[in-house]
């Protein structure tokens, strides 16, 4: 049966939540806009007149075409060259989704964002629609094919798995912001002693160049080697700036609600670096550098209004 205009109506009105819910659950906004349009034609080909509650039809068929997609992603990564990060969403992008809550903006971080791949599909879906969607066991049960109880238990599992990830407090906007900016201003200086007071003494440093871009698999583990890695990262050089394409303007930023660094060529984004600050200093830095991974936050940057970069890397 074909739909009626007030059936593709209500459905674009809903896309951008299903688009958000699909993005937390697979980490990439590409797949994410493929499942939200899978989901538009199971959606053109029901018979709707049928459908009670269309939202929640739809939850359901979008939650397990990303459950099925999550299960082909696992044996994908395998063969993934280097380390898989997550694709991060600049500030401003739709696809971020509610963020009236904080776990709702919690749960769309960049740390939790990679927490998330250690859970099982399933933890991740309930995870997802109770923690960033508000979805009552209840709903979500139905959604998923499984009991109450079980939702509810598959929700304290997941929450530890993500808990255990994240043992420090983090600080707030203005503070990191303060933090980024002295973290760029010590990255520009060459020298590693800036960096390393403004590092954890456990900070790592992990990198996804997808294969494309160098991007070494193992992380950086410690304040001093992350600091000289990151001094050898912005210290000048031909060869970097051939590599590139130019030297990239770097900009302190906001990837996900966090605070981040971004770094642009000719408008087109390089790398974002998401940086986890927290009380006791940064404590990660999470380098995107897949160019598969930045178009959408090529995207994004061109739509806003950044003003001129902080200073030019190498």
């Amino acid at each position: 049966m074909a739909l009626t205009a007030n059936d593709v109506e209500r459905f674009e009105a809903f896309r951008p939540r299903l688009e958000a819910l699909a993005y937390r659950l697979l980490g990439s906004a590409g797949e994410a806009e493929d499942a939200a349009q899978e989901t538009f034609l199971r959606w053109q080909a029901a018979d709707v007149g049928r459908v009670e509650v269309p939202e929640a039809w739809l939850t359901k068929v979008l939650t397990n075409l990303c459950l099925n997609q999550l299960a082909s992603a696992r044996a994908r990564r395998e063969t993934y060259v280097g380390r898989w990060l997550p694709e991060p969403l600049l500030a401003g992008d739709p696809m971020l989704g509610p963020a009236e809550t904080a776990e709702q903006r919690e749960s769309v971080s960049y740390a939790v964002m990679t927490l998330l791949e250690r859970l099982s599909p399933v933890e991740r879906a309930v995870y997802v629609l109770r923690e960033a969607f508000d979805y009552p066991h209840r709903e979500i049960a139905a959604i998923l094919d499984v009991t109450e109880a079980a939702s509810q238990q598959i929700l304290h599992r997941a929450r530890k798995h993500v808990a255990d990830g994240r043992t420090r407090v983090t600080v707030d906007e203005a503070a990191a912001r303060r933090i980024v900016e002295e973290f760029l201003t010590a990255a520009a200086s060459g020298r590693t002693e800036p960096l390393v007071r403004l590092l954890t003494e456990d900070a790592v440093s992990t990198g996804d160049g997808g294969g494309k871009v160098p991007a070494r698999a193992r992380a950086f583990e410690g304040a001093l080697a992350v600091a000289r890695f990151l001094r050898g990262l912005f210290k000048p050089g031909e060869a970097k700036r051939a590599l590139a394409g130019g030297s990239p303007g770097v900009y302190a930023w906001t990837a996900n609600g966090d605070p981040a660094v971004v770094a642009v060529i000719d408008g087109r984004v390089v790398g974002v670096l998401c940086l986890e600050v927290t009380t006791e200093g940064v404590a990660a830095i999470r380098n995107q550098l897949n160019p598969d991974k930045l178009d959408r936050a090529t995207a994004r940057w061109a739509a806003d209004d950044h003003g001129e970069p902080l200073f030019h890397a190498f």
